[in-house]
């Protein structure tokens, strides 16, 4: 009699999901917030990692839960056995997509900092993240205009064959055709980047919450 051994490739029928007695609407009500990803998409020096950051410092400074997950910093543990190819590639989003995805059911904001090339990777993420919580944010700049900043050296190196498959050099990019957020990051400053999606959360997602919660306040005073 053989036993069917049980691989990562095709886990076994017995693992099943398990759910607590915490609903997403407790956690929304708690911090006060729509948990979404905010996942921005560009070249390398498009200002990814630059805007992720100074808009999570700005939501932190009005009370808001969330978390950057910037592409370098994932690739140091969560992604340190990927490379660059095509298939890690995709695997790297694929795995900070399902991240993502947790951390918005704990009811936290995700700003996600990825060059994420290919269309049909950030669908994936789409689809893990599910509808309405994935907020693609093109952050838009010319190569000329990325490699004249070359804030880490990279178009250089690629530019003169040291790296291969570099996004924008020698590796396509494929521009989102219906982004959610278009950011113009050649003519706006960080300051103005991170204003323009603030402004679109503020009336999609925070405003949302904050109606909600008054609603429910006004509610529970009138039962009472």
């Amino acid at each position: 009699m053989s036993l069917k051994r049980t691989t990562m490739e095709q886990p076994s029928t017995f693992l099943q999901r398990c759910h607590g007695t915490i609903a997403a609407q407790d956690r929304m009500q708690m911090f006060r917030q729509q948990p979404v990803t905010i996942w921005l998409t560009g070249l390398s020096g498009a200002g990814k990692s630059t805007v992720a950051f100074k808009l999570e410092e700005h939501l932190v400074s009005l009370g808001h839960a969330c978390y950057v997950l910037d592409g370098d910093n994932v690739r140091h543990g969560l992604a340190s056995d990927l490379g660059f190819e095509r298939k890690d590639r995709r695997e790297n989003i694929r795995r900070v997509a399902h991240v993502a995805q947790l951390m918005n059911d704990a009811g936290l904001i995700v700003i996600t900092a990825l060059i994420s090339p290919m269309s049909d990777d950030r669908a994936m993420a789409r689809e893990i993240i599910g509808p309405g919580k994935f907020i693609e944010t093109y952050l838009s700049a010319p190569v000329a205009t990325c490699a004249r900043r070359d804030p880490k050296g990279l178009y250089a190196k690629a530019m003169a064959g040291e790296i291969a498959s570099f996004t924008g050099v020698s590796a396509p990019y494929e521009a989102p055709s219906e982004p959610e957020l278009l950011i113009d990051t050649a003519a706006q400053t960080p300051i103005e980047s991170v204003t323009q999606i603030f402004a679109y959360l503020r009336e999609n997602s925070l405003a949302t919450v904050a109606t909600a919660a008054a609603t429910a306040t006004g509610q529970e005073a009138s039962a009472a």
